[in-house]
């Protein structure tokens, strides 16, 4: 059996990015919502990447309707709770990792709980709109925090069709759409702009089963993770000129 190096596990990130974002994103503190068919990914790939703070919030088990596009979700894992197959998973990538795995749902009673202003990204992957918009919400009072969130994944066939834009500019996206009209009945608009990975692919197939497919939504957390992964070069998130 071959004897593990644990200094190559990010050489060829470090290669790519360099040693001073290797380092800012090895200090990042990252708290993710949601560890589904995107927010799985997207830990993946940060982890994976060096990431080494992270807390991921789920409040659902696994089961057999998962597997087909969720990274903790196998025939063995049915019944498990997420966040805690993903700790495990996460952590057999990087044993040095600081994975915090709460199986919990955000909602807008328990918001203070989280510290969010502890963390310096707040990653929206959560589905149900009131718990969404309460999450932003707060995200929008911490100044020192920067927002990313997902708009709908589900009901796309095409990858290649995954867009980067402000909120305000996302276009094309029933959960968008949601989102506005929730705020609208709220009379509370988040003041702040922040950056949402949607499709500008028009939604097909039966709006009351939402399928979807792992080729999209793992499209959707690998692109979330690439903008904190260029912020850790750059500090500036960057949007799709198509989207602007």
């Amino acid at each position: 059996m071959q004897t593990l190096d644990f200094t190559d596990i990010f050489s060829r990130s470090s290669a790519l990015l360099g040693p001073e974002a290797m380092t800012r994103l090895a200090k990042a503190r990252i708290i993710l919502f949601g560890v589904g068919g995107v927010g799985s990914w997207c830990a993946e790939a940060l982890v994976r990447t060096g990431l080494t703070h992270l807390t991921i919030v789920d409040p659902d088990d696994v089961c057999a309707s998962n597997i087909n596009r969720q990274l903790p979700a196998t025939t063995r894992t049915v019944g498990q709770p997420k966040v805690d197959v993903l700790r495990q998973h996460l952590l057999d990538i990087n044993p040095d990792a600081d994975i915090t795995a709460r199986h919990e749902a955000f909602h807008a009673d328990n918001a203070d709980s989280f510290g969010l202003d502890n963390y310096d990204f707040l990653i929206d992957a959560i589905d149900a709109v009131p718990d969404k918009v309460a999450l932003i919400l707060a995200a929008d009072a911490l100044p020192r925090t920067t927002l990313l969130s997902s708009m709908g994944a589900a009901r796309r066939l095409d990858p290649t069709r995954v867009r980067i834009a402000e909120f305000g500019k996302v276009a094309g996206c029933p959960l968008a759409r949601a989102l506005r009209q929730h705020f609208k009945r709220l009379h509370h608009f988040p003041k702040r702009k922040f950056a949402c990975v949607f499709s500008d692919e028009p939604p097909i197939g039966d709006n009351q089963i939402k399928g979807s497919l792992m080729t999209v939504t793992a499209a959707f957390g690998l692109a979330l993770a690439s903008l904190i992964i260029k912020e850790s070069i750059n500090n500036t998130i960057h949007y799709d000129n198509t989207s602007n």
